[in-house]
């Protein structure tokens, strides 16, 4: 992976949030030329800004929504190698703002792909969605790709809308393999530096800075949690993979092992545990909030089979290294050498 992305032009975007502040890193690291289109980090304090990205990257603060400015930027940068993050990606935001969240997560992947359609400099483009694009029948089994998408609630559901967008661009303008198309539906993923609010891990972390009781509002709901450096691996195989060969191109699930698909309350229970300083959680199920899955997992056969890959950490390890991080950050201490120190763990 170090000699394929050494010296690539690589655009991302979404760059100032968590993922993709955890790709960009990843990419430098390889030796990649990167480049961030994204609005400005979307929470304070912002992992983007605590690691010093704004000082490695060429950064343009935009919106995916306005066409013109990002066309300007492709135009600009000339990327070979495209990674879609940008999106609203909160589920009881989305409730809240249905029209910006399906603005930004369906007409900003339009104009995405019009930007990849229009810039001839590239060759692999992979837009990242997620385990909510299927149509949830609170099953006991894992989602396969083949599955209908139906996302319930307007983030899930533009989501799914998203990933249709893709595929027609896909089979409307790049079936002459001129551009490699993929999607990565990725499970829930933590790890240090999320910041975002509704979010259980940050949520956890939050409450055992100040010494207060967690909050989790539904213990008893499954998801597949899974470290952050995961599925951006697995974005950054794919991209590799089917730039050299457009067989690779497709529609991809990113999640854990089925034993480290966990419920929140044993997550919380386990990150508890690796805290320590006797903290403690409160059960305070919402019998009348907006609707969220009960039940998620995702069959990861298809990635597995195609690339030969496996999670490198299990549920315990993927807790134990965001701890690892938000102690860091906690002390005052560097969290990009952390990061860096992460990252190289997965690479060497």
């Amino acid at each position: 992976m170090y000699e394929f992305y050494k010296g690539k032009k690589v655009l991302v975007t979404g760059h100032t949030g968590f993922k993709g502040s955890w790709l960009c890193k990843m990419l430098l690291e390889l030796g990649a030329e990167v480049y961030g289109y994204s609005l400005e980090p979307p929470t304070n304090p912002s992992l983007y800004e605590l690691c010093g990205l704004e000082k490695e990257i060429r950064s343009e603060i935009g919106n995916v929504c306005d066409l013109g400015h990002l066309k300007d930027f492709f135009q600009e940068a000339q990327p070979e190698i495209v990674f879609h993050l940008a999106a609203q990606p909160i589920v009881r935001e989305s409730y809240k703002n249905p029209v910006g969240t399906y603005e930004t997560n369906v007409m900003g992947t339009v104009n995405v792909l019009e930007c990849v359609r229009t810039t001839k400099t590239v060759k692999s483009f992979l837009n990242v969605t997620t385990d909510k694009v299927y149509e949830n029948k609170e099953w006991q089994w894992g989602y396969r790709e083949n599955e209908p998408l139906d996302g319930f609630d307007p983030y899930s559901n533009s989501k799914s809308c998203s990933e249709l967008v893709t595929h027609s661009y896909k089979n409307s303008f790049f079936s002459d393999g001129s551009v490699a198309v993929s999607t990565a539906r990725a499970g829930n993923v933590i790890g240090g530096g999320d910041f975002a609010v509704d979010r259980i891990v940050p949520d956890c972390i939050r409450a055992a800075l100040k010494r207060e009781e967690i909050i989790v509002r539904n213990p008893n709901s499954t998801r597949p949690y899974q470290h952050v450096l995961e599925p951006l691996y697995v974005y950054l195989l794919i991209a590799m993979m089917q730039e050299k060969d457009g067989k690779y191109a497709g529609y991809y699930n990113v999640g854990p092992e089925e034993n480290d698909c966990v419920t929140t309350g044993e997550l919380v229970d386990l990150f508890c545990q690796k805290w320590q300083e006797n903290l403690q959680w409160k059960n305070m199920s919402e019998t009348n909030g907006p609707h969220e899955a009960n039940f998620l997992k995702l069959d990861c056969s298809k990635i597995k089979n195609t690339f030969g890959w496996k999670p490198f950490f299990n549920i315990e390890k993927a807790v134990e290294l965001t701890i690892e991080f938000s102690g860091i950050y906690r002390d005052g201490g560097n969290v990009s050498e952390c990061m860096i120190k992460q990252i190289k763990s997965i690479f060497d």
